[in-house]
C-alpha cells in the first residue's frame, strides 16, 4: 500500500534526502521549519490523504487528517494528542523519547549546581555592587539523590550527579527494571519512605492522573528541611502554590523547576518572589540543542522505516 507523508521536521538537505531514501516509493511532503512546521501550508486535499504525519503540528490539523494511520511526535511527551477525538480510531502513535535526556539532564544539573553554589544570590549581590560571603554552600559529594521517573531523563541526571560522588535512588512503577545512573532501584510506592532521606528530588514523571500534584504541601513538607526539589518533567506535579507558601516558611534548601502549573505562571504568582527558587521557560527541551533534533531526527528514520517493513515500532505509546 502507497503510503502519503507529511513531514514536519526543519531537516536539512542531506536529512531530507535520507527520509526519500526511506519511503522510496512512497509520497513524502515537507512543511517543516524552524519550529516543527505549523501546518497552515498544508492544501486541504493533501490533508486528505495523509497516512502518516511526523512531527508535532498543530491539534487542528491532526483531526482533520481522516486517513491518518501513524503519528510520529517529536516531541517525547504526547499528551496533546491522546484527547478524544484527536486522532482516527486505530491510529498508531509514538513518541522521540530518548532524544531529550542530554538536554534535559544537563539543564536540571546546571540548575542543581547553581542552587548547591548559591550563584542566584551572588548574580543578584553582584547587580547591586556587593561583595558578600554568603555562607555554606552544598555539594553533590555523598548526597542522596532521589530521581522520581528514571527514564531517559532521570536516567541521564543521575549519571551526571553520580559522576560528582552522588548516591541516586530511583523511583519507577516497575522497580525490577533497571536504569542507567541508579544505584538502587525502588517502586513509586514507597516515595512518602523515602523522602525525607533525600538531598536532593529530582522529578522526570510524565502528566498522568496519579502524577498531577503528585508534590502537594504535605509531601513538600516531608521533604528534608535543608533538601532541594528539582521539576524537569510536567509542572502538574508540583502544586505551585503550595511549593511558594513553603519556601516563604524557610523550608528546602531551594527549588528549580523549567516547568510549571500553570505554565506560564500567572505575572503576580508569589512563586516568581521567593528568592531561593530559579524558574526557566520550559526551555530544558526543545530545538535548543541541535543534537536534541538529530536524535529527533534518527528515532523519526528508524520509526519510519519499521512502519514501512510492518515491524514493531520504538516509542509506541498507543
Amino acid at each position: 500500500m502507497s503510503e502519503t507523508i507529511l513531514n514536519f521536521l526543519p531537516l536539512t538537505t542531506e536529512q531530507q534526502q535520507r527520509f526519500d531514501t526511506t519511503a522510496q516509493g512512497h509520497t513524502q511532503l515537507y512543511f517543516g521549519d524552524s519550529s516543527y512546521g505549523t501546518g497552515a501550508d498544508v492544501p486541504e486535499a493533501v490533508l486528505e490523504q495523509a497516512s502518516v504525519i511526523i512531527g508535532n503540528p498543530p491539534r487542528e490539523l491532526i483531526r482533520r487528517a481522516k486517513a491518518l494511520r501513524w503519528l510520529q511526535t517529536s516531541s517525547a511527551g504526547v499528551n496533546a494528542y491522546t484527547a478524544p477525538g484527536i486522532l482516527p480510531e486505530g491510529c498508531i502513535l509514538s513518541s522521540a523519547s530518548g532524544a531529550y535526556g542530554i538536554s534535559v539532564a544537563e539543564h536540571m544539573f546546571a540548575m542543581l549546581l547553581s542552587l548547591m553554589k548559591r550563584l542566584p544570590a551572588y548574580r543578584d549581590q553582584q547587580f547591586g555592587g556587593v561583595w558578600q560571603d554568603l555562607g555554606p554552600a552544598r555539594t553533590l559529594h555523598n548526597a542522596r539523590v532521589l530521581c522520581v521517573g528514571t527514564g531517559d531523563l532521570g536516567s541521564t541526571f543521575a549519571k551526571y550527579c553520580q559522576a560528582l560522588g552522588a548516591h541516586t535512588i530511583g523511583l519507577r512503577r516497575d522497580a525490577s527494571k533497571a536504569a542507567e545512573g541508579i544505584a538502587e532501584m525502588h517502586s513509586m510506592s514507597r516515595l512518602d519512605e523515602l523522602l525525607p532521606l533525600a538531598d536532593v528530588v529530582a522529578l522526570n514523571v510524565p502528566e498522568e492522573p496519579d502524577t498531577i500534584n503528585l508534590f502537594d504541601r504535605s509531601r513538600l513538607e516531608r521533604m528534608k528541611p535543608d533538601a532541594i526539589l528539582l521539576n524537569g518533567g510536567r509542572g502538574s506535579a508540583i502544586d505551585c502554590e503550595a511549593l511558594a507558601d513553603v519556601l516563604a516558611t524557610g523550608h528546602l534548601w531551594g527549588a528549580a523547576l523549567d516547568v510549571t502549573a500553570p505554565e506560564p505562571l500567572s505575572a503576580d504568582h508569589k512563586l516568581w518572589q521567593q528568592s531561593r527558587a530559579i524558574i526557566t521557560p520550559h526551555s530544558a527541551g526543545g530545538d535548543h540543542l541541535d543534537l536534541t533534533l538529530t536524535r529527533i531526527v534518527e528515532i523519526a528514520l528508524d520509526n519510519l522505516g519499521r512502519y514501512l517493513a510492518g515491524e514493531t515500532l520504538r516509542n509506541r505509546m498507543r
